[in-house]
This record gives structure tokens, C-alpha cells and sequence, in this order.
């Protein structure tokens, strides 16, 4: 996403932009402090920092009938996850979100993201929750899938799963906040119209993952959702949080807002 603002392919002038690399996880609990101008967090993570920050409308990720998946070590139904231990990336991003409005019952434990398929394995806990690469990898270390949640979603409620996105602290304004997500918009698109030179920057920070597979995980996670989400986008961020306020897990009152790369 933001291979062509780190090279200097697209600027904002005036604007300096120093990239950090976080987990979400993370990135979710500096938001509570404000430690970065423009983050990106998660749609749950981003509801308890509204009053801080507004989101952008683009490099969002959204799962179209795949999302945060549910693994075992051994087939389970998921009809029969109530009560289980499941290993989670954190308590305050959107697949934890999705677990507990798909049921309640569930066990968590937080654990670092690229732990929780090695604690599956190990019989550490139950099952996990898997937000990264790991949707692909489950099969070939001898896992089971129990439900995809971003599928059960979109059964669910017809729309995509809302999972991360961009925000600008509110205090910087409206005006540079448009201005910010129009060349975070337009740094997408450079990515997306140059993918193999996006994809080789981007395989630096990949973790040592297989370029192909890389390719592929990108494909689902950066596309015309990440340019622009627009109103479907929306609808489905204000899906989310008001069934999360509806279970408890989401304050109670919160609207989320919305600044649009195109001015609106």
C-alpha cells in the first residue's frame, strides 16, 4: 500500500511522511495515545479512539467472503467452539471482534500473530484465530479449518468484512485530512497499476514468505476495497460496530466518521 509514498513515487507537498512498522495490535494501543499523526488500526480498535481519530476511506482492508480464519489441530465443528481456549492476535482488532459476535462463549488468549499457529500445533491452546498469512499456511502444518469468519459474515449480513483501515487524528483538521488520504489513495493505486516492483519492495518485510504466496495473500487483502471502500464500505463498518455495541463490545453511543479522499 505504501510502497510509492515510502520511494517517493507520490508526495504531499509539505508533508513528511517516516514509516513505522507495528503489528495491528500494537498500532491499536498507541492510537489510545495518539502517538501517530495517521495510523492504521483496526475497525473494532479504531471504535474506542473515535473521539482522537477519523477515519480515511482508503487502504482499508475488507474480506469479500474470506476473513480471519478459525484453526485446530484436530476437525471440530463450529458449532462447537463455545467454551474452547482460542488463541488470539489481541483483544482489540477486528477478527477478535468477529469470534465474539460469532460466539460469545469463546476462551481468548492474546498472543503475538505469528505465535498462534505455532501454539495450535503444540496443543498450547485449543484452536487460533489466524489475521495473516497464516489463512494460507494452516493446511500444510497439519491444521483444520473450524469456520472462516469473514465467510460467515458475509452469509450473514451480505457484506464485505470491514477488518482494518487508515485514521488521521482529528486535531490535525479536515482539509489535511483529505489531503492525506488522497495520496494514500494515490499510493495504492501506483501499487496496484505496478504490482511486481510494489510486491518486490513490499517481500522485504514479508517474513521470508514464498513470493507467490505473497502475491496471492496480497491479491485478497489490497484491491479496489484498499483504493476506495465507498458507501458499501461504510455500510459495512456500521454494521460491525453496531452489532458489537449491541453484544457490549463496542461503546455504546460511537458513530464512526468518515473523511473522503475525493473532497467529500
Amino acid at each position: 500500500m505504501f510502497y510509492a509514498l515510502a520511494t517517493g513515487k507520490v508526495r504531499l507537498p509539505g508533508v513528511k511522511f517516516v514509516h513505522t512498522l507495528c503489528d495491528i495490535q500494537t498500532l491499536n494501543q498507541e492510537a489510545h495515545n495518539e502517538l501517530y499523526d495517521v495510523t492504521a488500526l483496526s475497525f473494532y480498535g479504531y471504535s474506542f479512539v473515535a473521539d482522537k481519530y477519523v477515519l480515511l476511506d482508503c487502504g482499508a482492508s475488507f474480506g469479500e467472503g474470506y476473513g480471519p480464519i478459525v484453526v485446530a489441530s484436530k476437525a471440530i465443528k463450529k458449532t462447537e467452539l463455545a467454551g474452547r481456549k482460542i488463541a488470539v492476535a489481541g483483544e482489540l482488532t477486528t477478527s477478535f471482534l468477529a469470534l465474539k459476535l460469532f460466539e460469545p462463549k469463546v476462551e481468548t488468549v492474546s498472543m503475538p500473530f505469528d505465535k498462534i499457529l505455532g501454539a495450535v500445533q503444540s496443543k498450547e491452546v485449543e484452536a487460533g484465530l489466524l489475521i495473516h498469512e497464516g489463512q494460507l499456511l494452516y493446511s500444510q502444518a497439519g491444521l483444520h479449518k473450524v469456520v472462516d469468519l469473514g465467510q460467515w459474515w458475509q452469509e450473514t449480513t451480505k457484506l464485505p468484512l470491514p477488518l482494518g483501515g487508515n485514521a488521521i487524528r482529528r486535531s490535525l483538521g479536515p482539509e489535511l485530512g483529505r489531503q492525506v488520504a488522497r495520496v494514500i489513495r494515490d499510493s495504492v493505486t501506483y501499487a496496484l497499476e505496478h504490482r511486481d516492483a510494489a510486491l518486490d519492495y513490499a517481500l522485504q518485510f514479508a517474513r521470508d514468505m514464498d513470493p507467490d504466496l505473497a502475491d496471492k495473500f496480497v491479491g485478497m487483502y489490497v484491491n479496489h476495497w484498499t483504493v476506495d471502500y465507498g458507501e458499501e464500505g461504510r455500510r459495512a463498518v456500521r454494521e460491525l460496530l453496531s452489532r458489537g455495541t449491541k453484544a457490549g463490545l463496542v461503546p455504546s453511543g460511537m458513530k464512526p466518521e468518515f473523511l473522503s479522499s475525493n473532497g467529500e
